[in-house]
């Protein structure tokens, strides 16, 4: 059973989600949250697998509630699913790098958010297909940090490993860079999850990010993908 903890300011939005979450077989909702503060207190009682955690929300919004969930707490903080009525503002590229593992629109069908949340309790990331490619866009954009010499983990990779990290940084899923490689899906799976563990990563969402910052990957990069 997926354990889960709504977090969003409006007990509409709440029950709604309640509603759709509890039609389920294999998912509960063990609490809800009206804000950022009473998410740390909830995940602490009802120890979620999922917090679904709205952006906007008075005393303490999401951003800050998810950094404050997923820092230090030894590998046992839930999964983080962002929800907003915005498909990319600002704060997209914090709450990612944040190590929030899939963002959503509040307005994507009832099917969707569902198998989002059991892709996220499986350990996998998401975000909404429209959001992917313009994520990877504003990274992009941004001005370039001054690299570090050598980010850890990168010289422990494969020539493999550090091909597949390139196409899941142009946004590419998994059967993409199957299709693109020659190579089976479930081997891909399986370099994938090697590279994240070697790069100490939650999931591909933050790969993404580091390939941009370290260098790895440039605009044209992806523009040519």
């Amino acid at each position: 059973m997926i354990r889960v903890l709504i977090v969003d300011d409006q007990a509409m939005v709440r029950a709604g989600f309640r509603m759709i979450i509890e039609a389920e077989p294999d998912i509960t909702v063990v609490g809800e949250a009206a804000d950022g503060l009473e998410a740390l207190t909830m995940t602490e009682r009802s120890n979620p697998d999922v917090v679904l955690m709205d952006v906007r929300m008075p005393r303490m919004d999401g951003i800050e509630a998810a950094s404050r969930l997923l820092a230090d707490r030894d590998g046992n903080s839930p999964r983080v699913l962002m929800l907003t009525t915005f498909d990319l503002d600002d704060y997209v590229y914090s709450a990612l790098r944040a190590g929030v593992s899939g963002f959503m629109l509040k307005d994507a069908p009832a099917e969707q958010l569902v198998e989002a949340i059991r892709v996220i309790a499986a350990g996998e990331a998401l975000l909404a297909p429209s959001v992917t490619r313009r994520l990877i866009e504003d990274i992009s954009r941004r001005p370039q940090r001054d690299a570090p010499a050598s980010t850890p983990g990168l010289d422990q990779l494969t020539e493999r490993e550090h091909e597949v990290l390139r196409l899941v940084a142009k946004g590419m899923s998994n059967a993409e860079i199957a299709d693109q490689l020659y190579l089976g899906e479930a081997t891909i799976k399986t370099h994938v999850g090697r590279m994240l563990m070697k790069l100490s990563l939650r999931d591909r969402v933050q790969a993404v990010v580091l390939a941009y910052e370290s260098g790895l990957i440039t605009p044209g990069d992806a523009a040519a993908g």
